[in-house]
């Protein structure tokens, strides 16, 4: 998982004197495998600011498109510059690279004259700034992103660090920002702030008057445990994902769609609960987690025809299949342009019929891998809430209501005599510190009778299942190099 660290840092204090390497093995020191590190914006030098694009002249005697554009940078006088991409508009907000700035590839600007003209600078679009391995044009900003002007740099947030960490098949809870910065914040001794408190702790109302609530079926409780289903009216297809938002999604490796899709996008990655996105108004009655009664073919995002059978886990309404469950949507509920009326779905499925969906129609993606692993059955409520509350806020939608389906596992417990991790790891770990390393993982420690310990297991963690794997976790998060050679 590619993992930003200005992401990480709004959840774990990170001292400043954590510097990415030190970073990168506290995490393997911890248990992960850190493949590197990327350092942003260094091969980016010199004057990169906010531009307005005032006015544009259409050169039209050559082959391919070429515009003369006017430009307002906060300077004395305007800036003109020449620009290939036709996907700008007067008034819109681009990145403007001065001359005497270097973009990556050492590919140095400077004022010359081309096709006629004088070009001095350059409109700068993602890939030019290393942002992305593909462009579709000039990266545009939204109104009110920034100011003319501003130091791109800064808006952009171009200087940061990215990390590429892999994570174990049995630790899916940490495919994600929440998961990382409790691991790091654990291996720092620093605080951690949990993003799915924060998350509980938003306030929606529901206007009932908005619309109808989308409901929600569980067909067979083997195969999902809970199902959130959040319907919301009145959203502004139109409405573009605020940039800050589209820059932690490209940090993570994915790319910016819509905003509705991008909410759905930024959630997962933020608490690890794959979410997603249906036109409610092509909902056909109920929404429900079922499987084909024989086989049929329907149409995935990607533009495949796929025939599904019993086999398959599937998202279907009244009347047909709406998506492959856990892995991906149908086009025949596609959030598009002209979509006004969500249906924002959260569900904890079995991993195992999940992985059977992926390998059957051999598509792996982002969902799938983290329903493979196990996500945590509380963040259905949770995440879905978060989108829910994304969405009214930067798509002007209306909160409708809920429907609800399934219920979250019991929570489980474990006796641990605390003189036990000791026994095991050769050497005098104190009561204590057997407490404080596993509250750092998210357990919570109380006293028992007969001077043991209960320590409720995190809903995110199925693999704690006895008193040893809570010897391994406090191995893992003292570090394995402070456990004595001699025994």
């Amino acid at each position: 998982m590619l993992v930003p660290l200005s992401w990480l840092q709004e959840f774990a204090a990170l001292p400043k004197s954590a510097t990415p390497e030190k970073i990168s093995d506290a995490f393997v020191r911890v248990g992960f495998e850190v493949e590197g590190f990327t350092v942003t914006g260094k091969e980016i030098t010199g004057p990169i600011v906010i531009g307005k694009v005032k006015s544009i002249e259409e050169i039209t005697e050559f082959k391919k498109p070429i515009r003369y554009v006017e430009l307002d940078c906060k300077e004395k006088k305007p800036r003109f510059v020449i620009c290939g991409a036709t996907n700008f508009v007067v008034g819109d907000l681009v990145v403007v690279a001065l001359p005497g700035s270097v973009l990556p590839g050492g590919f140095a600007i400077s004022a010359r004259e081309t096709y006629g003209k004088t070009s001095n600078g350059m409109i700068c679009s993602t890939k030019e700034l290393g942002l992305s391995e593909e462009s579709e044009g000039i990266l545009t900003l939204a109104k009110g992103a920034a100011k003319i002007g501003d130091d791109a740099f800064e808006v952009l947030e171009l200087n940061d660090v990215i990390f590429d960490i892999a994570v174990n098949p049995d630790r899916g809870y940490a495919l994600s920002i929440r998961g990382l910065a409790r691991e790091i914040a654990g291996a720092f001794a620093v605080k951690y702030i949990d993003p799915a408190l924060n998350a509980k702790a938003a306030k929606l109302r529901a206007k009932a008057s908005a619309g109808k609530v989308v409901k929600a079926k569980i067909s067979d409780g083997k195969d999902a445990d809970v199902m959130y289903v959040r319907t919301l009216a009145n959203f502004d297809p139109k409405a573009a994902s605020p940039l800050w938002l589209r820059r932690r999604i490209e940090k993570c490796g994915m790319r910016s769609i819509s905003l509705a899709v991008d909410v759905t996008n930024y959630v997962m990655l933020e608490l690890g609960q794959p979410l997603h996105a249906f036109d409610a108004a092509k909902i056909a009655g109920t929404l429900k987690v079922s499987r084909a009664s024989k086989a049929t073919k329907f149409a995935t995002l990607d533009g495949q025809e796929r025939t599904v059978t019993a086999a398959d886990l599937l998202i279907s309404d009244d009347k047909k299949v709406l998506a492959l469950a856990g892995t991906m949507g149908g086009l025949d509920s596609e959030v598009t342009e002209s979509t006004t009326a969500l249906a924002i779905e959260a569900i904890r499925f079995n991993s195992v019929a999940i992985a059977k969906n992926a390998r059957n129609h051999k598509l792996s993606t982002e969902a799938s891998r983290r329903f493979e692993r196990g996500v945590d059955p509380e963040l259905a409520e949770i995440a879905s809430l978060r989108a829910t509350s994304l969405l009214v806020d930067l798509g002007g939608a209306d909160y409708v209501g809920v429907a609800t389906a399934g219920k979250v596992p019991a929570k489980r417990s474990i006796l641990l005599d605390p003189q036990f991790p000791g026994k095991i790891l050769g050497y005098a770990i104190t009561s204590a510190t057997v407490s404080k390393q596993l509250k750092s993982v998210g357990c919570g420690v109380l006293a028992a009778a007969g001077k043991k310990l209960k320590v409720s297991v995190p809903s995110w963690r199925p693999d704690l299942e006895e008193a040893i794997d809570l010897v391994e976790e406090i191995a893992r998060t003292i570090g394995f190099d402070s456990i004595p050679s001699l025994l």
